[in-house]
């Protein structure tokens, strides 16, 4: 290749790489942007969730734990000390808390130390008919078959709880979890698959809101408002207890 050759040619490849930096650079704000923009997405995320988490209203008016009609108690109704939940079987803190809590809310209750009462209602409906289909279900089951079936098919409910974007179990899936609990399936068929109790659930969701919870899970200690995380929950159950 002659000198004039090899010239052209560094001069030809100098042109493209003049060519390729400002592409390269497009490349590298574009992947800077993506990385920024996922960065504040899961920052406003965690926030978001640290806020549900912690969005419980203290100023909450709630019939004390047994005089409810919509709930489901577990433990001795003279125990010393009492807890409230409210809450959403669609909620996702709701399950934390439930698996956080409820080997010991049952260790106390049986040891006479604690009234626990769950009380359910519709909360986010928004994210589809799972909600008002579950209370709807623990409803019929709560009547039907009585408290201690209620509260197995209530603990099953957690257990399989879906995710808030879905998929979500049908009116089926819930007669099949409500059998699985002890009910009998030609007693509560008709209340979880038409459901019929949809008037239980209206009016406890309206009995929660007029009490003041905004938020789910509201916990109520010995008549007042307990926040945090499920942890800082259950270690405040705990002091009160011992």
């Amino acid at each position: 290749m002659s000198k004039k050759n090899r010239a052209e040619d560094r001069a030809a490849r100098a042109a493209e790489a003049r060519a390729a930096q400002p592409r390269a650079a497009r490349r590298r704000t574009i992947r800077m942007a993506t990385i920024v923009a996922a960065g504040m997405a899961l920052v406003v995320l965690v926030g978001f969730l640290l806020t549900r988490a912690l969005d419980t209203s203290t100023d909450v008016s709630a019939a004390p734990a047994g005089a409810s009609e919509h709930g489901v108690t577990v433990g001795d109704p003279d125990a010393p000390h009492t807890v409230i939940v409210y809450e959403d079987f669609l909620c996702p803190f709701c399950g934390e808390l439930e698996a956080a809590t409820r080997d010991d809310f049952e260790r106390l209750a049986e040891e006479g130390e604690l009234l626990v009462e769950y009380r359910p209602f519709n909360l986010l409906e928004r994210y589809g008919d799972y909600s008002p289909q579950s209370t709807n279900a623990f409803a019929v089951v709560l009547e039907e078959s009585g408290p201690e079936v209620a509260k197995r098919f209530h603990d099953l409910l957690f257990d399989n709880q879906p995710s808030e974007s879905g998929p979500f179990p049908d009116t089926q899936d819930l007669l099949d979890l409500a059998v699985e609990a002890g009910a009998e399936e030609d007693e509560v068929s008709e209340g979880i698959l038409e459901v019929t109790m949809r008037d239980w659930v209206d009016d406890a969701t309206a009995a929660a809101i007029e009490a003041g919870v905004q938020g789910t899970p509201t916990v109520i200690l010995d008549g007042e408002v307990v926040q945090g995380l499920p942890q800082d929950i259950l270690d405040a159950v705990l002091e009160a207890t011992a």
